[in-house]
């Protein structure tokens, strides 16, 4: 880890990026005898590693938060985010907003931030998210 200039925190994030765009859905999902391995068999997968970011100027106490809408003046914000695309010392997130139900729903609201600015991150439990 910590292999270019940045820092490791964009190492993490590529690993979470290349997990993300690589998660496949089953097709075929095999129920009978014959299914290749013991116990429970779910069809699900995951394809979001959801992230908090903690920013230096926080000293990592709060976690950064931004619109979960593109409007003028949004009411809402969310401090968790998707990695969509990671290049160096950038990345561009998409915001996600928290259900009551623990899962999330992707939004149209996306952010870039230089990496660092960023001196932690929180990886939450793996998830399916719709629409992304």
């Amino acid at each position: 880890m910590c292999k270019n200039n940045c820092n490791c925190i964009s190492d993490i994030l590529k690993v979470i990026y290349l997990l993300q765009k690589n998660a496949d859905q089953e097709e075929d999902c095999i129920l009978s005898c014959d299914k290749p391995s013991l116990g429970q068999f779910s069809c699900l997968y995951y394809n979001t590693r959801p992230v908090m970011l903690y920013t230096c100027m926080s000293n990592g106490a709060t976690p950064w938060s931004a619109p979960t809408s593109r409007v003028a003046e949004p009411t809402t914000t969310s401090s968790v985010f998707r990695v969509e695309k990671i290049d160096n010392c950038c990345c561009t997130f998409r915001v996600l907003i928290a259900n009551e139900d623990g899962t999330y729903t992707a939004t149209e609201s996306f952010f870039t931030m230089n990496l660092e600015c960023i001196c932690s991150i929180r990886c939450l439990g793996d998830t399916f998210i719709e629409n992304v």
